[in-house]
């Protein structure tokens, strides 16, 4: 997930909500969205987060493994373009952070990028490496992820700018990929970025679940705020979002609800405290977003 800043979309949203008095109170009603097939499972949906990465190396198949022993209901990952042009599940633009490597994602092919350690920084509570040459810790394609995880429901977030020649092709080559593997009931396709979002729905036509990005997180919280939320049309069917941004609390009851009469599957990232996951899901939130899919199981198990 990226850092989230309302602020910035202030003069933007501005706009709207001065737009939305010359609406009178006898406006219709908006039509919730329709019901994506991602969102019919029972909620409280649990995502581990890049796998679970608190547990195991982020984007390795350690991770999914281990986060299936907790029951979640999907991984929410990030994809990003490689030189040759493949999709591979990577938070960073860099490979440094995660694996022994270095270097731009986009300067290095899939097969540079296999040969790579990505437990290679990792550390246990003891403060030990102990996935250090693991076979599992090697970089993933999001059509091996797809393949190798059939059962389970997978967040993807768009990483690559818009602006660059790997963000410019990452929505094709994304939608190509979910179609090719038929997964397109299974998935939701999120960014950072609303214009990816919209790139990629030029593709799907709608055929698949699409998360938001700030700026549309930005009208919709204004427009509720401002008292003509009535005339927010939705775009998306999921918000993904902080608990707050830039000292705006985005976790009120009340703002949840708004959503989720509209249909919206409200997601909140990234919740490790099994308090804060329970007050959010008494709240009626649809998601949670974590490190620790071992927290969030312990939790629902007990009390829901």
């Amino acid at each position: 997930m990226s850092k989230f800043n309302l602020l910035k979309t202030t003069g933007l949203v501005g706009g709207i909500v001065a737009g939305s008095w010359m609406v009178t109170k006898a406006t219709s009603q908006v039509k919730p969205r329709t019901i994506k097939p991602f969102f019919t499972q029972p909620a409280p949906y649990v995502f581990a987060h890049r796998g679970g990465m608190a547990l195991r190396p982020e984007h390795t198949r350690l991770a999914f493994d281990h986060a299936l022993n907790y029951e979640v209901t999907g991984f929410e990952i990030d994809v990003r373009l490689t030189k040759d042009e493949e999709l591979v599940v990577m938070h960073d633009d860099t490979v440094d952070r995660t694996s022994n490597g270095s270097g731009y994602v986009g300067d290095h092919t899939l097969e540079d990028l296999r040969k790579l350690d990505f437990g290679y920084h990792f550390k246990d509570i003891n403060n030990e490496h102990p996935y250090r040459g693991n076979e599992k810790a090697k970089i993933i394609t999001l059509k091996e992820l797809l393949t190798e995880y059939p059962d389970v429901l997978i967040n993807i977030d768009i990483k690559d700018h818009p602006e660059t020649y790997a963000g410019s092709l990452a929505p094709s080559q994304l939608y190509r990929v979910i179609s090719e593997a038929k997964a397109e009931k299974r998935v939701n396709v999120a960014s950072f970025y609303d214009e990816q979002i919209e790139r990629f729905n030029l593709y799907a036509q709608n055929t698949v679940a699409l998360g938001t990005g700030q700026n549309e997180v930005a009208k919709a919280f204004f427009a509720y705020h401002s008292g003509f939320g009535h005339v927010y049309e939705p775009k998306t069917d999921t918000f993904q979002i902080p608990l707050n941004a830039k000292g705006l609390p985005l976790d009120s009851e009340g703002f949840i609800q708004y959503l989720t009469s509209l249909n919206i599957a409200v997601a909140y990232w990234v919740i490790n405290q099994i308090d804060t996951m329970d007050e959010l899901i008494q709240k009626g939130v649809h998601t949670i977003v974590t490190d620790r899919p071992d927290t969030a199981h312990f939790l629902i198990k007990k009390h829901y």
